[in-house]
């Protein structure tokens, strides 16, 4: 079982990292258009379509990763004070009461959404050249899919933390520094800080 949970971690890890690369391409669009239209005075009218669909597309394409890797938006302050059980008792209630429901209804009207928009060849109206909309829409489901497909590995995570009262491990990936843990990493206390702290001072005024 927990090979594979570990697989689906990994397949929602790589298509956010896959996904990723379209900071890169954004940016250099931006980048271009801004020296397009104010250097070259040759603005294109299809550029802020693609501006959002390039963010829309990674914005929905990165929440399986983002739910792989535990880091949607939570209250800490008070979740992180519960056993693990607790944590995984609340995680299963709220997924199936919200996340099930919430995301199903995702998949089935973006699959609705990006349908109709391929039947009728759909062409953005914000500008006059407006780029095709319906590779776009496809995005909907497809990132729905996804993210319900993670969800599933996080209700089995939950159900296993409750019967065993602590959480199975998931597929990693880099991390903004916690300073806490990187502190019990090396062993260093703030006590510790502070008199290195004051050890550097005193020796910067005897200069």
């Amino acid at each position: 079982m927990q090979k594979l949970l570990l697989f689906v971690d990994k397949i929602s890890t790589r298509v956010g990292q896959a996904f990723s690369f379209l900071i890169l391409a954004l940016t250099l669009h931006v980048s271009w258009e801004v020296f397009s239209r104010y250097a070259l005075d040759a603005p294109r009218a299809w550029a802020f379509d693609a501006m959002i669909m390039m963010y829309g597309t990674l914005f929905m394409m990165a929440g399986a990763y983002t739910l792989a890797q535990n880091s949607h938006v939570r209250g800490d302050v008070i979740y992180g004070f519960f056993t693990p059980r607790a944590q995984a008792t609340l995680d299963l209630t709220l997924y199936i009461v919200f996340f099930i429901p919430g995301v199903t209804a995702l998949v089935w009207a973006g699959y609705t959404y990006a349908a109709e928009s391929w039947a009728i060849n759909e062409h953005s109206n914000i500008t006059s050249e407006g780029p095709p909309v319906y590779p776009f829409k496809t995005v909907i489901p497809v990132a729905g899919a996804l993210i319900l497909m993670q969800g599933i590995v996080e209700i089995i995570r939950c159900v296993i933390c409750i019967k065993q009262g602590k959480w199975p491990s998931r597929e990693q990936d880099v991390q903004e520094v916690d300073v806490d843990k990187l502190k019990e990493m090396v062993d260093v206390k703030d006590e510790d800080i502070q008199k290195l702290d004051a050890l550097v001072v005193r020796q910067e005024s005897r200069k």
